[in-house]
C-alpha cells in the first residue's frame, strides 16, 4: 500500500479518514477564518459523535437523516435546556456539513461527491419571537428576588439592560466590567462588544465583583422563576426571551436599527431587521403613499 501514491496502476489508496478528521482539516484550513467557525465545528463534532464516529466515506445522506430525526424527536439532546431542537437548527447543521464538503473539494481534500448534497432542508416558518411586556418583566423580577440563587436577579437585569445572550451574561468575569460599561468577549459572532449600563446596574454588579467569574450557574433557577410567573412562551424561546425583550422594547421606544445591530453583536443586519417592525413609525408611509391616498389628495 505504501507504493500506491507513486504507482497509480495499483489503484487509489482507500480513504480511512474519520469524519471528525475532515472536520479538523476544514477548520484548520478554512473554518478558523469565518465568524462562526467555532460554532460550526462544535456542532459537527457533536453530530459525528452521535453518529458513532464514522469514517468520512461512511457518512451518507441516510446516516445524517437518521441522526436528524433523532435530534428533532428529542432522542438525542445536546443540552438539558431543550428537550428537542427545531427544524431550523437542523437546517443549520445540514448547511454546515454541505459547506464543509464543498470547501474540502475546492481544497483537494475530498474527491468524492458531497454526501449530503441530495438532502432537502426542512421547510420552516418565520420563527415567532416572544418578548415580555412591562407587567411580565416586573413579575419575573419579583420571582428572581424570591429565588434562593443569589446571582439570578443580577444576571437577568444584565440581559434585560444590554440584550446579552444568557451565556454571555452568566459567564462574565470581573475584567469584563468597567465603570458603566460591560464588554462581552468570546461571543457567538467572535466579535467583542461594549455596551453602556446604568449606574444602578453597575453598582449591583460591583457588589459581586471579583477577579474571576462573577456568577455561578443560574439558568435552572431562571427556568424555575419563569415557571412560577406562569408566563407561557413558545417552545425553544426561554433562553432568548430576555434578549428578544431588550431588542423589541429598544425599537418600540424609537431606537435605531443600526445601533441595535451593534449592541446585539449581529454580523448580518438581516438578523437585526427581525425587530424593525417594532419601531413606532415602521411602514407608516404605507398610509400616506398608497395609491388610494394619493388619488384622494389629487382630487381635492
Amino acid at each position: 500500500m505504501d507504493n500506491v501514491d507513486n504507482q497509480p496502476w495499483l489503484g487509489e489508496k482507500e480513504d480511512r479518514r474519520k469524519l471528525i478528521e475532515l472536520i479538523d482539516t476544514w477548520y484548520n484550513s478554512h473554518g478558523v477564518t469565518i465568524d462562526d467557525g467555532d460554532t460550526r465545528k462544535s456542532a459537527m463534532i457533536y453530530a459525528s459523535d452521535c453518529m458513532g464516529l464514522p469514517l468520512a466515506t461512511e457518512f451518507t445522506a441516510k446516516l445524517f437523516s437518521s441522526y436528524r430525526e433523532k435530534r428533532i424527536s428529542g432522542k438525542l439532546r445536546r443540552t438539558e435546556r431543550l428537550d428537542k431542537v427545531s427544524p431550523r437548527t437542523m437546517n443549520l447543521e445540514l448547511a454546515y456539513f454541505r459547506a464543509m464538503f464543498n470547501e474540502l473539494k475546492r481544497l483537494g481534500e475530498w474527491k468524492h461527491e458531497n454526501p449530503v448534497e441530495s438532502i432537502r432542508p426542512f421547510k420552516t416558518e418565520e420563527a415567532e419571537m416572544s418578548f415580555l411586556d412591562h407587567d411580565e418583566i416586573n413579575l419575573l423580577l419579583k420571582e428572581c428576588v424570591n429565588s434562593s440563587n443569589k446571582h439570578l436577579l443580577t444576571v437577568v437585569k444584565i440581559c434585560l439592560s444590554t440584550g446579552a445572550r444568557w451565556s454571555e451574561a452568566e459567564s462574565l468575569r470581573g475584567c469584563n466590567v468597567s465603570k458603566f460599561r460591560i464588554t462581552y468577549t468570546n461571543t457567538k459572532g467572535n466579535r467583542n462588544r461594549t455596551v453602556p449600563i446604568s449606574e444602578e446596574l453597575y453598582n449591583l454588579i460591583a457588589e459581586k465583583k471579583t477577579i474571576g467569574a462573577l456568577f455561578s450557574s443560574c439558568y435552572s433557577a431562571f427556568r424555575t422563576a419563569l415557571k412560577r410567573t406562569k408566563i407561557v412562551l413558545p417552545d425553544g424561546q426561554m433562553s432568548h426571551v430576555l434578549r428578544h425583550t431588550f431588542a423589541s422594547h429598544f425599537m418600540m421606544n424609537g431606537g435605531n436599527i443600526l445601533v441595535l445591530q451593534r449592541i446585539l453583536g449581529h454580523t448580518d443586519i438581516k438578523m437585526t431587521m427581525r425587530y424593525a417592525h417594532f419601531a413606532p413609525d415602521h411602514l407608516d408611509e404605507a398610509v400616506r403613499l398608497n395609491p388610494l391616498a394619493l388619488s384622494e389628495s389629487k382630487g381635492e
